[in-house]
């Protein structure tokens, strides 16, 4: 079977609002023929449905690509800058290389394709449903892997959200694992606990 004659990326990422961990961007080339039901923002779906169709994605693809961009660049360059590099790097390494990418949001990083941002594309776009769900299915796993590590944190709970009770571990326990340290919340508990 041939190479289609034009291939079009979809593009979004999870995690750009968490105290800890990564952020996860995915992109996904959906074939025309794609059979996906649900495909929708991943935030609408439960966690069930997401698993659910995390296969099914990757199975019907014509390809996709999940980077996982670590606490460190995130802390060195900035979350807007480290989405954008790990955007860039979840694109390029799609194979085959698509020809447009479509990204959820208003900021896009320079690609070799031609490329367009779509405002609420996750609940939109097929191929950037698909991208955010395999995004936020992906990190979430690793949130759940970080639980088995420090379960005193609660990331299976929070998944590194703001959330009260996490907030609540930060001030008790002192900095979490994968911490942004670029973060105000967190640095006002690492001042907290190194003071």
């Amino acid at each position: 079977m041939g190479r289609p004659a034009f291939l079009e990326a979809g593009v979004d990422e999870a995690g750009r609002g968490p105290l800890a961990g990564p952020v996860v961007v995915a992109a996904v080339i959906l074939p025309s023929n794609y059979e996906l039901a649900s495909l929708d923002d991943s935030k609408r779906l439960t966690a069930l449905k997401r698993e659910r169709l995390v296969p099914q994605i990757e199975n019907q693809a014509i390809a996709y690509a999940v980077e996982y961009v670590e606490v460190d660049e995130i802390d060195h360059v900035n979350i807007l800058q480290a989405t954008m590099n790990g955007m860039k790097r979840a694109v390029e390494n799609l194979e085959p290389a698509p020809h447009h990418a479509m990204i959820d949001g208003n900021r896009a990083p320079q690609l070799s394709c031609e490329v367009t941002t779509v405002v609420g594309g996750d609940a939109l776009i097929a191929s950037i449903s698909a991208a955010s769900i395999l995004a936020k299915v992906y990190r979430d796993r690793l949130m759940v892997s970080m639980h088995s590590l420090y379960p005193d944190y609660g990331f299976d709970r929070h998944k590194g959200y703001p959330t009260a009770y996490h907030l609540e571990r930060l001030r008790n326990l002192g900095p979490s694992p994968s911490p942004r340290t670029s973060i105000a919340p967190v640095r006002k508990v690492i001042g907290l606990s190194s003071g």
